[in-house]
């Protein structure tokens, strides 16, 4: 009787090619993912001044000092901003990374409508940081989510994503700076984006076959860690009282202008790709030494030339964030990919956090000597 071969397995199944529409559709999402997530970050930063500001409308040019400082720097909303995006990717790695796509962006867009609801309702300082801090957690849970999707599709998965992220950062600064010149006030200048969160969920949902998350924890070597936004000075101590321009604008200048500079570097991966983004770093604080000598010694001629300055960094951070979290994509095996964005993820937003407690010490130190 002739001896049975052995059975083999059946080889696995191909999956259907995508259709010719796939990458422009999935592009087209992951820039609304990274413009709707990045949103309630920028503009809680770029309304700052305006959620500390006293119920009493202030005088033009200020308090007495040179520095025109306010009672609390803005360097606790930039905490209040992070630090809890901080605490979501921190915890990320340890099982968050697990859980399904659909429930983390479900949250993320909960939390963002949130956020946007409390500082539109006026209710004072308090529920100014706590809206705050609820843009702050949509923000780290949808990057964290979105960035490890991101990495699962072609260059066009994380190009797209920070060409968004810029955009985000340059559209809600110049919208929020528009709204408020428009002679709205903070609460209803914010209320346009009550839409947002919706616009991610239908973002998401627009996604063609998003790649399913892991379904064991990857090998631990896999991570990158960056610190890549060191905001040692303050913006808001950078004042020219000559200007025509009050305080209050001028801030939201140096915001826009930032985040113009990020946009188009975060959007130059196709025709600019550098992989070695330490000199960027380097540069950055250059960059930031410089405009902490012209905080305490104002050397700068004219606001204009600040205007410059500031423009400059957001170029050089926006070209580190898009090319670190390309190489990260590239370079981790597919085991790890989204593990090691989280990790990448978790160092950048550390060096944010770290610049907001340096800040508050800045603003004290040159409030308190003024």
């Amino acid at each position: 009787m002739a001896e049975e071969e052995p059975l083999l397995p059946a080889p696995p199944a191909e999956a259907p090619p995508e259709p010719p529409s796939a990458p422009w559709r999935n592009g087209a999402a992951f820039w609304l993912l990274g413009f709707c997530n990045n949103v309630p970050y920028v503009v809680m930063l770029s309304a700052a001044r305006d959620i500390l500001q006293p119920p009493e409308a202030p005088p033009p040019h200020g308090n007495g000092s040179r520095y025109d400082c306010n009672p609390v720097s803005t360097g606790a909303v930039l905490l209040a901003d992070i630090l809890p995006a901080l605490l979501v990717k921190v915890a990320a790695p340890f099982g968050l990374h697990l859980l399904p796509h659909s429930p983390r962006v479900a949250a993320a867009a909960f939390c963002a409508w949130g956020s946007f609801s409390l500082v539109a309702s006026a209710a004072g300082v308090a529920a100014g940081l706590g809206g705050v801090v609820l843009a702050s957690a949509a923000s780290g849970l949808g990057e964290v989510t979105f960035l490890a999707l991101a990495s699962g599709y072609p260059r066009v998965g994380v190009s797209c994503w920070s060409s968004g992220t810029g955009a985000a950062g340059l559209g809600g600064a110049l919208a929020y700076g528009a709204l408020l010149q428009a002679g709205l006030p903070l609460p209803h200048a914010l209320l346009p984006a009550l839409g947002l969160p919706l616009l991610t969920l239908l973002s998401y949902f627009f996604l063609l076959t998003p790649p399913p998350p892991p379904t064991e924890p990857p090998p631990p070597a896999v991570g990158l860690t960056l610190g890549q936004k060191w905001r040692l000075v303050k913006l808001e101590l950078l004042y020219f009282p000559s200007s025509a321009l009050t305080h209050g604008e001028q801030y939201r200048w140096y915001q826009l202008l930032y985040q113009a500079g990020v946009f188009a570097s975060r959007s130059s991966l196709r025709c600019l790709r550098l992989r070695r983004v330490a000199l960027l770093a380097l540069l950055q604080v250059f960059n930031a030494a410089l405009l902490l000598a012209a905080v305490a010694t104002p050397f700068l001629p004219a606001l204009g030339v600040a205007f410059a300055v500031v423009a400059g960094e957001g170029l050089l951070g926006g070209a580190a964030y898009a090319n670190a979290f390309l190489n990260v994509a590239e370079e981790a095996p597919p085991e790890g990919r989204d593990f090691a964005v989280t990790v990448a993820s978790l160092g950048e937003t550390v060096g944010v956090a770290l610049a907001g407690g340096a800040a508050l010490g800045v603003h004290d130190f040159f409030c308190g000597a003024a």
